[in-house]
């Protein structure tokens, strides 16, 4: 792809922020699409662990990003905050993982694949985190697992595109369809009207299958709700991140601790409810028995791009050229984001890629791995 390029990005999630965020020095200009505030959806609403939530229960091509990102994040969160002023806070507290069923198969992923994780007494989990509820008898621990403050990373990001003078942001613009001349994507419908580009890229997280249905293509990447919970402690009240039946405590640098989440499948219904509500106050409790005397400070949803086996889509869409995807992170978008939008820049501009892309291409995964499949909808 020749440098006198427009890239139009639909969708201002993290994945499509650091899409333009990597494209924006090697094309002439990039144009980013968001149907609402850039970063609003699943990037805001997430708890930001640099780790899928059992790493070991995933594929190779998620454990190929997550690593990649892992080992990345720090110097990105460097970078941004020298360039912006505005800290993502990527804040490595390690990861207590409690009462699994599968730990042996998590030591010996981590033996394979040499990840610093390892089983530890749970008396020294109750020493390194004193607020340990006490109904627990098995711990592993892992670290150098870090969390982002995910809406400070959407800031930064979007703080570092505007200072960009190739970068230009619409927000509040819907798209609605795509331009095509010759069977080539050419462009977008929005509501503010058309928008041209030479190559227009795909990031529009759970809204994304629903875009590409009016191309006549069917990708499985459907909304897949989530709730959580914040709390207000002191700084110091929780040192580190624990995870046990599903559920996990976040601490932020300023006390906030994050509990999450639900999965569910409601549509684009991102309504929070009472029931998980109650639900994620349970198992606040049963993590850390001294929050049932803290005050709930917020309680919200949000969107995953679900996906099957929670492999993205990166790459060109086969049969229309000039469109593309970086979608269908699911559960891990801003773990996998940093190694996500570097391999897709590397395959968009004809580079080395920093890893094997085809796992991820739209094209050569079978159907019933979700494939991207040329059909009519009804």
């Amino acid at each position: 792809m020749t440098r006198q390029q427009q890239v139009v990005i639909v969708g201002g999630g993290v994945i499509g922020l650091l899409t333009a965020f990597n494209l924006a020095s090697e094309v002439q200009s990039v144009v980013l699409l968001d149907r609402g505030n850039v970063g609003q959806e699943s990037s805001w609403a997430g708890g930001g662990i640099v780790s899928p939530l059992y790493p070991w229960r995933y594929s190779p091509a998620v454990t190929a990003l997550a690593h990649w990102s892992q080992d990345f994040y720090p110097q990105l969160g460097e970078r941004l905050f020298a360039a912006t002023g505005v800290d993502p806070e990527v804040h490595t507290t390690g990861l207590y993982w409690l009462d699994l069923d599968d730990e042996a198969q998590a030591l010996a992923w981590a033996e394979r694949e040499n990840r610093p994780l390892r089983a530890v007494d749970i008396s020294a989990a109750h020493d390194a985190v004193p607020v340990l509820g006490s109904g627990f008898s098995r711990a592993i621990y892992m670290a150098d697992v870090a969390n982002v403050r995910n809406p400070r990373l959407v800031k930064s990001l979007k703080a570092a595109l505007l200072a960009l003078p190739n970068v230009t942001i619409h927000e509040q613009c819907e798209v609605s369809g795509f331009i095509r001349e010759d069977g080539a994507v050419v462009g977008v419908q929005t509501s503010a009207g058309a928008i041209h580009g030479d190559q227009v890229v795909l990031t529009a997280g759970a809204w994304s299958g629903d875009l590409l249905k009016s191309l006549g293509l069917d990708l499985p990447v459907e909304p897949v709700k989530g709730q959580m919970i914040l709390y207000k402690c002191a700084s110091d009240f929780l040192p580190s991140m624990v995870l046990a039946k599903g559920r996990y405590a976040i601490p932020r640098r300023d006390g906030h601790i994050l509990i999450g989440s639900t999965l569910e499948h409601e549509g684009f219904d991102k309504t929070p409810t009472e029931s998980a509500l109650e639900s994620l106050k349970a198992s606040a409790v049963e993590l850390i028995p001294a929050l049932a005397d803290a005050e709930v400070v917020g309680h919200w949803a949000g969107l995953r791009p679900g996906s099957p086996e929670g492999v993205p889509y990166i790459g060109r869409v086969p049969g229309f050229d000039g469109l593309w995807l970086n979608c269908g992170h699911y559960r891990n978008g801003l773990v996998l984001a940093p190694a996500s939008c570097q391999l897709f820049a590397d395959v968009m501009l004809g580079r080395a890629p920093i890893i094997d892309p085809a796992p991820y291409a739209p094209t050569g995964r079978r159907s019933d791995e979700g494939a991207l499949n040329p059909t009519l909808i009804s």
